[in-house]
């Protein structure tokens, strides 16, 4: 095993967690060959350094904090490399109410403006849509405000 590639790992480690397909990229970036990286990575596995499980809870949590919802997460931890049982259960682990999400997110960007025409409803509607959230959260909070 190749102790430069696994003090790097480490490194990157020690600052966020990453995914297994992330730290990866990140080490082929840093010109490692992909044969040297394999006992490396296994290595982190096994002595539980990388946890796929605890990057996609700590992003899934991040994003929540930042107001996106389930869709946008759901997206971002599928190009991050996570499997879907992972990522599911990530989300059945939290208890999120995706309408009150959905509702601060509204709060925090239009503040108590009233939505003066169907343009201005519309621009609300492809905000809250980019932000993540279903069609049922969105018209929820629109035809509430």
């Amino acid at each position: 095993m190749n102790k430069k590639i696994l003090h790097q790992a480490i490194s990157l480690l020690s600052r966020r967690e990453h995914s297994l397909k992330e730290l990866r990229q990140k080490l082929v970036q840093r010109e490692y060959e992909h044969d040297e990286l394999a006992p490396v990575l296994d290595f982190l596995i096994c002595e539980d350094y990388q946890s796929d499980l605890r990057a996609a809870d700590c992003f899934f949590r991040n994003r929540v904090s930042r107001g996106y919802g389930w869709l946008y997460i759901q997206n971002e931890l599928k190009q991050k490399g996570i499997a879907n049982d992972v990522m599911y259960s990530v989300y059945h682990e939290q208890d999120i109410d995706w309408y009150e999400q959905v509702q601060n997110t509204y709060q925090k960007k239009f503040a108590d403006m009233p939505i003066v025409d169907q343009k201005d409803k519309a621009k609300r509607f492809r905000f809250l849509q980019y932000r993540g959230f279903s069609l049922d959260e969105i018209y929820f909070v629109l035809n509430e405000n």
